[in-house]
């Protein structure tokens, strides 16, 4: 690659990267992200790593974290498999709603699964709305134990799951690996955050327990990672 095109490839991963933090409410310059989230835009990580999976029209695909719903509808129109959108900021949750609303195969909760039944206060803040933001506006929001969810809908086995829950990843993976519901996982994408207490100590515990059962196929700390299922003898 020559000097000018690398320069405007850099420039290209900038843009990409201060427009992700302003999202997230922080700043480009002076920022740890900056430093984490510059390696992924330069890989154009979101529209390769995050979107290339074994997938097929019997897959079965959760987006944890919907928003506006466009990496379910990258993934639909890569695979046309059966996908679950979790969204529990009933203005997203509308908005995903509308979206898919004439396609039978994406189903739409207004809601989030994590470790137990529960309803909590979300800051909001956009793609970045948490119950861990204060954020201008608040609502109450619905959370559903995840493994009364895979029972009550007759789940068996999930194809890929993605996670981007703003700091509710944590509970909910704990309870995924608790449960035994994480061997019937395939793939597992998730971003963690650091805006929980003792974010790296809990993203490192439950990175050691996922070893037993997953492998890493990328990883980008507090970016995008992925795990792989080892076991290739689970029923569907």
């Amino acid at each position: 690659m020559s000097p000018s095109s690398t320069h405007l490839a850099l420039g290209r991963s900038l843009l990409a990267a201060s427009a992700f933090l302003r999202r997230k409410g922080l700043k480009l310059s002076g920022d740890l992200q900056h430093s984490r989230v510059i390696p992924w835009f330069e890989i154009k990580g979101d529209q390769t790593l995050r979107l290339f999976y074994a997938l097929d029209p019997q897959s079965v695909v959760f987006d944890l974290g919907g928003y506006e719903g466009q990496w379910t509808s990258d993934i639909f129109s890569m695979y046309q498999c059966n996908i679950h959108v979790f969204e529990p900021v009933p203005a997203f949750h509308a908005q995903i709603s509308r979206r898919f609303r004439h396609n039978p195969r994406i189903q739409t909760h207004c809601f989030w699964l994590a470790a137990q039944n529960q309803s909590l206060r979300i800051g909001l803040a956009g793609d970045g709305s948490s119950i861990f933001t204060a954020g201008a506006e608040q609502i109450v929001a619905r959370f559903v134990c995840a493994s009364d969810f895979m029972r009550e809908h007759g789940v068996p086995h999930i194809d890929l799951m993605k996670l981007n829950i703003e700091g509710g990843e944590y509970d909910l993976l704990d309870h995924l690996i608790e449960s035994g519901w994480i061997r019937r996982i395939t793939d597992v994408q998730i971003q963690f955050h650091d805006c929980v207490p003792g974010a790296t100590q809990r993203m490192h515990h439950i990175q050691d327990a996922l070893k037993h059962t997953h492998h890493t196929t990328y990883q980008y700390p507090f970016v995008w990672e992925n795990w792989h299922i080892k076991e290739q003898d689970r029923s569907r």
